[in-house]
């Protein structure tokens, strides 16, 4: 905690004084009794997230001052106004300050997600700071932790608009327009932390057959399409999915018949797809949610990138992710080396990316970079 890590594990503390309950704002100390932070408390592996590591009352001049910190970050950024790209992170968690508290951005309606029950018993106080701090930008607050918050804590929350009302679900990113359903689609509705990987396929598509596994609403598709893609090809498990995935190719390339989406599993379609594809994008779902199942994970991550480096055409793409927090940088190298050392090929990296500037890392809290991915040539 003295090198400023937000995180109290539970076999840290020694003792406790009182009978906290979940969610409650505790103080920490040394075995010496110094002062070392403040946080929402929680049952489970991590005990205490902390919010400050000065003695203060978080009260609602100090959230407010959270969120207003995180919204300079944004208009520095270049999101404020933005009439090209609507939609964004507003509050990233730990990267923000916010232990527990995702916000997104959708062209004036914010997607909140508690994962902490202290924060989701401040929500209040939450929605009233950002109305206060964006003013006009903000037109809705849509509340979706029904899936996010601890089980444990046996709330009864239910999903909908703490401010506002049903209102615009089209966004623009980059010039593109996307459908985004917040109300029943994964996360907060978009994976809006692939923007700026999406937009570097477009650099690689030109006259490429591509592959876009795990599509899910389609992003990285569309790119393709709008680099110059001969042929794009859109896979997921979902039904759904791909209903979504084909409503934003209508928004954006109307009756384009380079494009086909199809519901099929993943590993079993990489299976047979010879000299098909010279550009295929791999952005599955965390293998990994908990350290207990990372060597599963990482031999699922082994065996979907050896068949893509087994089935691509020579001379062809890979962009090829992991969203697993739990999976390093250097693990999830290790992995894609070691698929590419199976499937007997020689691949350069030509780019190692990350998360996006909207995704803030805590210089403190390594976890919270948790997007990796690489761009692999295959010769």
């Amino acid at each position: 905690m003295k090198r400023f890590h937000p995180w109290v594990f539970s076999g840290a503390i020694k003792k406790m004084y009182g009978a906290p309950a979940e969610g409650d704002l505790v103080n920490v100390y040394s075995n010496k009794d110094e002062f070392l932070g403040t946080g929402h408390y929680q049952i489970g592996s991590i005990a205490v997230r902390i919010v400050s590591f000065k003695e203060v009352e978080p009260g609602y001049d100090f959230w407010k001052s959270k969120v207003q910190s995180a919204w300079n970050l944004r208009k520095m950024l270049g999101f404020a106004g933005n009439e090209q790209t609507n939609v964004f992170r507003l509050i990233h968690a730990e990267g923000d300050g916010m232990p527990g508290l995702i916000v997104d951005f959708y062209n004036g309606t914010a997607v909140m997600q508690t994962h902490s029950v202290g924060m989701h018993l401040i929500r209040a106080q939450l929605v009233k700071a950002m109305k206060e701090v964006l003013g006009d930008f903000l037109k809705a607050v849509y509340y979706k932790s029904d899936k996010t918050l601890p089980f444990k804590a046996d709330l009864e929350n239910e999903d909908g608009y703490l401010s506002g009302n049903d209102s615009e679900n089209i966004v623009m990113e980059y010039g593109l327009r996307f459908k985004v359903d917040w109300e029943e689609g994964q996360k907060t509705g978009f994976f809006v932390d692939q923007r700026e990987n999406r937009k570097l396929v477009e650099t690689y598509a030109k006259d490429r057959d591509v592959l876009n596994m795990f599509c899910y609403t389609g992003g990285f598709s569309f790119y393709a399409m709008q680099g110059g893609a001969k042929s794009v090809n859109s896979v997921d498990a979902s039904g759904k999915a791909i209903d979504l995935t084909r409503k934003n190719v209508e928004l954006n390339f109307p009756g384009d018949k380079r494009h086909e989406a199809l519901v099929a599993d993943g590993f079993e379609y990489l299976k047979d797809i010879q000299d098909k594809y010279d550009l295929i994008i791999l952005d599955p779902p965390a293998f990994a949610k908990h350290r207990k199942t990372l060597p599963q994970a990482l031999k699922g991550y082994k065996r979907i990138n050896t068949r893509a480096f087994e089935q691509i055409r020579k001379g062809g793409i890979l962009f090829t992710f992991s969203c697993s927090q739990v999976v390093s940088k250097e693990r999830f190298r290790e992995t894609v080396f070691s698929a590419a050392a199976i499937a007997g090929k020689n691949v350069r990296i030509l780019h190692q990316l990350n998360q996006p500037a909207d995704h803030p890392v805590n210089i403190y809290h390594p976890e919270s970079e948790y997007l990796k991915g690489l761009v692999l040539y295959v010769e």
